[in-house]
């Protein structure tokens, strides 16, 4: 379908897969994957992906701290994929410079539709 590059950062080993596999049937072939803060980073600057689909909740270094340290050096969109749904979580995401906030549990489609209008951006 397309050969947008989208990184994918979760922790939870299950879920990351569940991701892959999601973005995998909606027909993206250039999948990244990191299971760390701190990997996400080396990937992202690695790879220049089109799209970072990212958790909050990991260890060390979390995902408001990965995308804030992203959105010092760029642009890329950022949708946050998160237990975490008080509007104080939402709204740290948003100051933390994510362009949307998706909670668990959530739609598939809704989360690929989403991907693809940032992307079409």
């Amino acid at each position: 379908m397309t050969n947008h590059k989208i990184l994918l950062v979760d922790d939870d080993q299950n879920l990351l897969e569940m991701l892959f596999s999601i973005f995998k049937r909606a027909g993206y072939t250039n999948l990244l994957t990191a299971a760390s803060g701190a990997q996400a980073l080396r990937v992202w600057r690695d790879e220049q992906p089109n799209l970072i689909v990212l958790d909050v909740m990991m260890p060390h270094l979390n995902g408001l701290e990965v995308c804030e340290a992203v959105r010092q050096e760029s642009n890329v969109p950022v949708i946050f994929v998160t237990a975490l749904g008080q509007e104080g979580d939402t709204l740290a995401g948003f100051r933390a410079g994510a362009d949307d906030y998706i909670t668990k549990p959530f739609s598939f489609p809704v989360l690929v539709a989403k991907a693809q209008a940032l992307m079409r951006r």
